[in-house]
Parts: structure tokens; C-alpha cells; sequence
């Protein structure tokens, strides 16, 4: 497995805010403003100044109750008092990490929005590390929240947000279908059915998440025919706020989305903490992310419990799963010097003598600082049967290695 899938959707404040964030306010009162966002590693990243003139980028996350501000140092360095220091859950809902309360911070997107005064939380030390498993600068998260006053439609196609005035708001576009969904702690959560198996259909409910880089998360214990399939395989599947994340990677038959339906959908199961309180998450079975809601183009409406789905351009591709067996780290001033960090047993990468903590120096003939962390895994993602040449650097040795991808899953 070469993706790790960071689980921003997890993080679970043990606070209640004072009083309801604000959120972002439109410039003067416009009633449709659009804004362009970066999609990196099935991230949707905003670029918002921070204080009101420090650039930070964001990751736009439907499943985290607070924005969330992980470099600590960038709030130190504008000298910004916390009023109290609180305990958060990590990935695994149990472990608990140390985050402050900052208030009234201005954020503001250039030209577009502003928010006069946020109530954020700032991890007390970089938990996230998201550099080194997705090889981008992110500093923060951006809960869905704070544009919940509009009608937000994600066009993943055109990397676009847009924000509508919802007094004004007519849905002129067709083959858009609407979908009941629950809101609870400012999440959006999907009552639907998922077939693991041809013959079998559960009742599930989905939390929607676009702070998660993966199609579908299961919790494997939560029913009983919510479980992983015979041939999935045993793997870390992630890496969140807090550590790694151990389960199970292997595909469902079919999820139900309304009207709508995707097959062979790769699925992460986890086992869920039979300690964690399940009421506080809301009783769901799991959630969906951005790789499978990018197959649509997603208008979310919170105050009427509401979204809209309609068919993207990937809608019909299959879900494609690493072939290589390697799970692979960024590190180094620009993040372009890879690590592997895991290699799953009985793999092309493991059959081929790769291991932990190989470096990757050259990529067939090219410097592997040619690439991002991105390209090597649409690399490893290639059709079955391709030829893949890499030389690693093995404490002083340097080695060439050659092996074929093939399906895993």
C-alpha cells in the first residue's frame, strides 16, 4: 500500500465552544462568490491568510468540528494568547492530544470572504505531519462549518468552491438529485445501504468527510454484515492526527449514494475501540472521502439538512489501488526525498527485496527528486504488468531494483 489516508475527520474536540463561530462572510454582500482551491493527494486545499495577512494553506474538512491550526510556531510567532488548553481525540478516538484555544482570529480569503473573529484550536505540536505522507505544506484545517451560512457546491472537475446566498439560491443546473442527510455536530451524515458482498445489504450511516483522502472507511465491528472481505488485505491504512491507523484494505460490491450506486469501491475497514462512546459519533458505521465524492459534483445546504449529487466526469472510472506494495514517505526541504516506510508482505516491492527505510535516489533513469510524492503514487497506481525500475540507497549502497505491479486487491 503506498497511500497512507490522513483521517482529519476523526479529530474530536472533548469542548463546546461558547458560542457559534461566526464563519466567513461574503465581500460586500455579493450573492455568489467563487473560489479556487488546490486537490492534492484527494485533499481539497485552501489558501487563507491567517491574522488577516499570513498565507497558510487549509485543508477543507466536512468532517472536523473546529478549524484547527497545527503549527503551533506560526501562532507563537504572531504572539497570540490561548485562553485554555483542552484535550482532543487523535485517530484512534482514544488517545488524547493537547491543543489550545485561540480567539478571535481574522481569516480571510483575498477578494472573496472574510471571517472577522474565529474561535480556532491550535495543536500544541504538529500531530499531523502531513508533509511527510502527502509531500505538501498544509498548516491547518478548515472546518465545513464555517461556510454553513451558504450553499456551498464542490466542483472537483474545476477545483472550484463556490458559495450561494441561499435567500437567492435557484439550482439552475440539471441531473442534480437531491439527498436527505443529518446533521449532528455540525456534521453531514448519509443514511444509505453498502453491499459488501453481492448478496448481502446493510443499513449504514456514513459520516461525510472531505477531510479524508480515501473513498470509503468501514468500522468492521459496528454490524454484522459490515466486515472485510476474504481477500482484503491486513495494512496500516492510514495515518491521522495522532497516529497510525491498523485495519484492512479490500473492496465493497456496491454503495449506495441516493439514486446513485458505485461498485468495487476500495474500502479501509478499522476495528472501532469498543471503549470509544459511539453515541458521540453520532452510531455511524464509518465515512465516505474525497475519492469517492469527487466521482460528483457536491452542493452541500446544513440548515436544511440537504445535499445535491450529480455525476462528475470520473463517475464511471474504476477505483484504482496501489500495485507496488510500497508505502512511501516525503521528507527534505522541497519533499522530494522519499523513504519507504512499510512494504506489504508477498508484494512486487517485497518480492523484490525493497525495505523499510530504502531510500528511492532514481526512478528508471531519472533523479527521484524529479517527482512529487503525487506522481509516484499514480506511478505505482500504472496498469498490471508494467515494469518498474527504481535504485534505492540502502545505508551506503546503492541498489537497483526491478519488479512488475499487479493487482492487490
Amino acid at each position: 500500500m503506498l497511500r497512507f489516508v490522513l483521517l482529519l475527520g476523526y479529530l474530536t474536540a472533548l469542548f463546546c465552544p461558547a458560542a457559534a463561530q461566526p464563519g466567513f462572510i461574503t465581500l460586500a454582500g455579493r450573492k455568489q462568490v467563487e473560489i479556487p482551491f488546490e486537490y492534492t493527494n484527494n485533499f481539497i486545499i485552501l489558501t487563507i491568510n491567517f491574522g488577516g495577512y499570513l498565507p497558510l494553506k487549509f485543508i477543507y474538512d466536512t468532517g472536523a468540528e473546529h478549524t484547527i491550526l497545527t503549527k503551533r510556531e506560526i501562532s507563537d510567532l504572531l504572539r497570540i494568547q490561548y485562553e485554555r488548553e483542552f484535550r482532543v481525540l487523535g485517530s484512534d478516538l482514544k488517545t488524547p492530544l493537547v491543543a489550545y484555544l485561540a480567539r478571535r482570529i481574522r481569516l480571510d480569503i483575498p477578494e472573496k470572504v472574510y471571517a472577522p473573529s474565529e474561535d480556532i484550536l491550535v495543536l500544541q505540536d504538529d500531530y499531523f505531519r502531513f508533509e511527510e505522507y502527502a509531500g505538501v505544506n498544509v498548516h491547518g484545517i478548515l472546518s465545513g462549518m464555517i461556510f454553513s451560512r451558504y450553499i456551498v457546491k464542490i466542483n472537483y472537475d474545476r477545483r472550484t468552491l463556490t458559495l450561494y446566498d441561499r435567500e437567492t439560491f435557484k439550482l439552475r443546473e440539471k441531473d442534480f438529485v437531491p439527498i436527505p442527510i443529518e446533521i449532528f455536530r455540525g456534521k453531514m451524515y448519509l443514511s444509505t445501504t453498502i453491499q459488501v458482498l453481492p448478496d448481502s445489504v446493510a443499513p449504514v450511516k456514513l459520516l461525510l468527510d472531505t477531510g479524508a483522502g480515501l473513498p470509503l472507511l468501514l468500522f468492521n465491528n459496528t454490524h454484522p454484515l459490515v466486515h472485510p472481505p476474504q481477500n482484503a488485505l491486513p495494512s496500516n491504512i492510514g495515518m491521522g492526527l495522532g497516529g497510525y491507523l491498523e485495519g484492512f484494505t479490500g473492496r465493497v460490491h456496491q454503495v449506495a449514494m441516493g439514486k446513485f450506486s458505485q461498485s468495487g469501491v476500495v474500502t479501509y475497514f478499522q476495528e472501532l475501540d469498543t471503549t470509544v462512546n459511539r453515541d458521540y459519533l453520532n452510531r455511524r458505521n464509518g465515512l465516505i472521502g474525497n475519492a469517492l465524492l469527487n466521482r460528483f459534483q457536491v452542493i452541500l445546504d446544513y440548515q436544511n439538512e440537504q445535499i445535491w449529487l450529480k455525476p462528475a466526469r470520473s463517475y464511471r472510472e474504476i477505483f484504482v489501488y496501489d500495485r507496488s506494495g510500497l508505502s512511501v514517505v516525503a521528507s527534505g526541504a522541497r519533499y522530494n526525498m522519499f523513504i519507504v516506510q512499510n512494504v506489504l508482505p508477498n508484494s512486487p516491492a517485497a518480492e523484490a527485496d525493497i525495505r523499510r527505510d530504502d531510500q528511492i535516489i532514481r526512478v528508471g533513469n531519472s533523479p527521484a527528486s524529479f517527482y512529487s510524492l503525487n506522481d509516484l503514487q499514480r506511478l505505482f497506481q500504472k496498469k498490471p504488468g508494467k515494469k518498474i525500475r527504481l535504485t534505492i540507497r540502502r545505508g551506503e549502497e546503492k541498489i537497483r531494483k526491478e519488479f512488475l505491479l499487479r493487482d492487490l486487491i
